[in-house]
Order: structure tokens, then sequence, then C-alpha cells
């Protein structure tokens, strides 16, 4: 019954057609994240602040002293760890003085102070990471498994394939208001603190909202997988 209420809203066609959107629509956010990055990375601000000093500006407003900022090497491999409390930023923001280097930075100072606040969906993604780890480890495995040991995706194989995109789709939907509300943070602490003037801030949100749309795409990539395991149900 599920498989046939499944075909019934979503058939096979209907499926090959979103997949091929979901693609299209992945493949837009990263180069549109790419376009903006780059073009606001050459307008430097008239502050001059650093990115380092713009997260150490936003998370000392909020009273935060207990995080450490980091530099690591790579391209957009800024994060904010909250086990460690470590907000690392990539050479690029660290250093920069650039309109994206300062939304990337206070995008993380953000997070940090999502964790400071117990802010409750960030708290929910902290709880679903080790199961999202795992499932991403063995999800893999029982893909190549069901074509080389089973006769396909089926039975108990299926089963634990759904589970692990479920697991993997409630992630990236608790992602989105997460991400939303760090840059939400980030932009009105900006100009809060006058690290950026008002007329500063579309180069900023171009670079933040664009980001937020790989997390979209995400999202709706792991549904979408979600959706076509379980039409397979019998």
């Amino acid at each position: 019954m599920t498989a046939q209420l499944a075909f019934v809203y979503l058939p096979t066609g209907v499926f090959i057609l979103l997949f091929v959107a979901v693609f299209i629509f992945a493949l837009y956010a990263q180069i549109r994240v790419s376009s903006a990055y780059n073009k606001n990375a050459r307008i430097p601000s008239r502050g001059r602040i650093t990115g380092r000093e713009a997260a150490q500006a936003v998370m000392a407003h909020a009273g935060i002293t207990d995080v450490q900022i980091a530099e690591t090497s790579g391209h957009l491999t800024d994060h904010y760890d909250p086990v460690h409390k470590r907000l690392v930023l990539s050479s690029e923001n660290y250093r920069g003085t650039s309109l994206a280097a300062l939304g990337v930075a206070a995008h993380e100072a953000g997070h940090a102070i999502q964790h400071a606040t117990g802010y409750s969906m960030l708290k929910a993604r902290m709880a679903l990471v080790p199961t999202t780890q795992f499932v991403s480890q063995i999800l893999p495995f029982v893909i190549l498994g069901s074509f080389f040991f089973v006769r396909g995706l089926t039975g108990i194989v299926l089963d634990i394939a759904i589970i692990c995109y479920a697991v993997l789709s409630l992630f990236q939907l608790i992602t989105l208001p997460v991400e939303f509300d760090a840059s939400r943070r980030a932009k009105t602490q900006l100009v809060q603190l006058g690290i950026i003037d008002r007329d500063e801030m579309p180069g900023v949100s171009q670079t933040l909202n664009a980001a937020a749309l790989t997390y979209v795409a995400a999202f709706v990539g792991a549904l979408l997988n979600l959706l076509y395991l379980l039409s397979r149900r019998e």
C-alpha cells in the first residue's frame, strides 16, 4: 500500500524530473556561493577590521569570552565547533577585511551566540550529530551491498537505507533554522557594532544568502532520496 500511494503521488517520471531539478538547483547554489563570495571578497570594508576581529567583537558584545578563534587552511572551511568551543576561520576570512570575510566570521560568531544562549534548534542539531555521522558512514556500504550481495534495495536493506535518509533529512531540516538564525544575528551585529556601514550590508547579505541556498539544496536532496526509497517499499 505504501508503494502504491507513493507512486500515485510521485510516479517514476516525476521522480526523475525532481532529481534533475534538485541536481540543477544544487549546482546553481554552489555556483552562486562561489560567485557571491569571490565578488565580495574583493570589496574591502571601510573599517578595515579583520574577520578575526569582527568575530571577537560580536562574541564579546554577547558576553562570550571562552571561545577560541583559530585559523585553518582551505577555502570556506569556516565553522564553529560547539564541543571544543572553537570558532575556526579559513585564512582568507581570518585575516581578510573584505565584506565576505566579515560576513562569514560574524555568521560563525552567531553560532557561538546560539550555543551560549542555549538556542533550541542548535541543541537539537548537536544531539543528532553522532547519529548523523554514523548513518553517513554506513550508508555507502548499504547502497553498495544492495547491488553486490543482495538483489537490489529490498527487504531489510531497504529499511536500513530509509532510516539513514530519514535521519539525514531530519538533520538537514533542523540545520535550516540554525543557519538562517546565525546569518540574521550576524547581519544585525555587524551594523549595531559599527563594524560595517549600512550601505555595505548588501555585500554581506549577498554572501550569506547565497550560502543559505546550499543548505536548502542539501535538505531537498535528502528528502527526495527518502521519498524515493519509501516508494520502493511493498
